[in-house]
């Protein structure tokens, strides 16, 4: 039986997160939002007209009788199944952590471009966008993307991964960064190598592997745009990281 995953159709967003483990592993299954009345079936859920187990919001997904939403929850529940976890549970637990800070950082992606609201437009709140940009790009982004690069150096198997010595979920969705922000923020990630060299190792190994490099090349990868998470605005991206 084939994974159903439930996510907004036209965007990458939040679901590309759980579509590279999918295919990294080489997994079945179906992006149900991309299909006839996906977007309507998808809606059934979230209004709990299927079960009480209803999501708040996309991305989840059904194996069988089971829902399940979040990304960091997803990935932790298909990474044993998929062979993208560590075997003992302290590194497990570990690669939890990593994804849920994750987590946080694309949160504060979004907020780059839409401080005051999802609902408005971004031409609505360029402003406060163009300081909350400023700050990130100063501040939140080295926080964060040092941080991940520590973890890559300081990974005791010294294999370029983030928790263990074999990939896992955590290295899919730190190249996924990778590549936003090099989309969103070209001018101020241009030495990123140089400042993250741990993380750019990483970004090129995933690029690589076949199952990757193929679906990069495929129609199923969709391309970075101006409706999801990662937004290229030229005039937020001024200030180098």
């Amino acid at each position: 039986m084939a994974y159903e995953l439930y996510y907004w159709d036209g965007i990458q967003g939040r679901g590309e997160f759980v579509r590279l483990a999918l295919e990294e592993a080489g997994a079945r299954y179906v992006d149900v939002a991309r299909g006839s009345r996906g977007t309507a079936t998808m809606m059934d859920y979230i209004h709990g007209r299927h079960g009480f187990d209803m999501p708040f919001a996309p991305p989840f997904l059904k194996d069988g009788d089971l829902v399940i939403s979040h990304v960091a929850n997803i990935l932790h529940y298909l990474g044993p199944k998929l062979g993208l976890l560590p075997e003992d549970e302290k590194s497990r637990w570990f690669a939890h952590g990593l994804q849920l800070t994750i987590t946080d950082f694309v949160t504060e992606v979004h907020d780059t471009h839409h401080p005051l609201g999802s609902d408005d437009y971004y031409e609505d709140q360029k402003e406060a966008a163009k300081l909350r940009a400023t700050n990130f790009l100063k501040y939140r982004l080295p926080k964060f993307m040092g941080y991940f690069n520590r973890v890559v150096a300081a990974n005791p198997a010294g294999n370029g991964h983030a928790v263990g010595d074999r990939l896992t979920h955590v290295d899919l969705s730190l190249f996924q960064l990778a590549e936003g922000l090099a989309y969103a923020f070209p001018h101020a990630t241009r030495n990123f190598e140089r400042d993250y060299h741990h993380l750019g190792r990483l970004r090129d190994m995933v690029r690589n592997r076949p199952n990757i490099a193929a679906y990069l090349r495929s129609d199923r990868r969709l391309s970075f745009n101006e409706s999801g998470i990662f937004r290229h605005y030229p005039e937020l991206d001024d200030e180098p990281a």
